[in-house]
């Protein structure tokens, strides 16, 4: 993958300096860029969610015009905390009402964790529009949109495994087992993903969607890499992964429906089926025998793995959000069309 094209000044000068050797002029230029992004909503500007999803990418797969060497380049670990600071303020904010109910629920954090994915409220359920719904170009936007994460799934939460002891460690590395395909090339989960991109007629190549994906979608994936690359918050990452398999069996039987429904077929659906049983095995593992070890040992506090929890949930249901105001968007654009060309 290229570096993707900038989205703003912010990004543009990250990329001219990650292009070139270790220049301490340019580093200031972006360091000076990131100091004056004052956006009030940073879950929102896109430059600022795209330069800082930049800058995590250097600790997965990089950039083939990137040298790997920036990674621990002290210009960037700078630039990060910069741009992190101000997003995981925002992120706690649009999180505390629902973290503070979240806390209110009886029970273990398991159960606890379990009534907040059966609460949560916020956002239009975009798996059931998918499934009754959805156009085949509505479904094509939807896969896009995934792409970003799901063609890295799980490798964010794999970064947590040596920061945990214990039975948390050995649960979370059988549910990875299970999302690496159980050691099977072929049955990786990001690579059954690629395979549902190519049945429905879109590019699978790591990254091929970035340029085109809002804000709130980098957000989500932004948020993952911010709890898992950062020890501290091993336990918002554990809980943002137990919320994630809780809200994912049934859903993903919905959207597999909506594949077949748009003549994606059984290729394209295989992804979500997959989801469907595996998932429902996954949501115990991480709510009961990670998030719940954890806690109980003293390991983290149960107020950090509800606040992932909650970051899962809002994050998504600002991603549906905007998806949906496009598609609504577009048609009524398309009603009026039709609308004046039959006057």
């Amino acid at each position: 993958m290229l570096l993707p094209a900038p989205r703003g000044p912010l990004s543009e000068r990250l990329a001219h300096l990650l292009r070139r050797d270790q220049d301490g002029e340019s580093a200031q230029l972006v360091r000076e860029a990131a100091e004056a992004d004052d956006d009030p909503d940073p879950l929102s500007d896109l430059d600022h969610q795209l330069s800082l999803w930049i800058l995590n990418e250097l600790s997965f797969r990089g950039f083939e015009d990137v040298d790997d060497r920036w990674e621990f380049a002290p210009e960037v670990a700078g630039l990060r905390a910069i741009l992190e600071a101000p997003f995981e303020k925002a992120l706690r904010e649009v999180c505390a009402d629902w973290l503070a109910r979240a806390q209110s629920y009886e029970g273990d954090v398991a159960e606890q964790i379990f009534a907040l994915t059966e609460d949560f409220d916020e956002g239009p359920d975009l798996s059931r529009h998918v499934r009754r719904d959805a156009t085949v170009d509505q479904v094509r936007d939807f896969l896009r949109e995934r792409s970003i994460y799901h063609l890295k799934e799980s490798d964010p939460h794999t970064f947590v495994i040596p920061r945990l002891s214990g039975p948390a460690k050995a649960h979370l590395v059988e549910l990875q087992y299970d999302e690496y395909g159980g050691g099977r090339t072929g049955h990786l989960h990001h690579e059954l993903f690629a395979g549902t991109l190519r049945a429905a007629g879109l590019d699978d190549a790591y990254g091929a969607y970035l340029g085109e994906v809002g804000a709130e979608t980098l957000a989500a994936s932004n948020a993952m890499a911010l709890f898992c690359l950062h020890r501290r918050l091993r336990g918002a990452a554990m809980g943002h992964l137990a919320a994630f398999e809780a809200t994912s069996s049934i859903p993903c039987r919905r959207i597999a429906a909506g594949l077949r429904r748009v003549g994606f077929g059984d290729e394209a659906a295989h992804y979500y089926d997959e989801h469907v049983e595996a998932d429902a095995v996954h949501e115990q593992l991480a709510a009961r025998e990670i998030c719940g070890t954890m806690v109980s040992s003293g390991d983290v506090d149960r107020s950090e793995v509800l606040f992932g929890a909650v970051a899962c949930l809002v994050l998504d249901a600002r991603q549906s959000e905007v998806l949906m105001s496009r598609w609504e968007t577009t048609s009524a654009r398309g009603e009026s069309l039709a609308a004046g060309a039959g006057a």
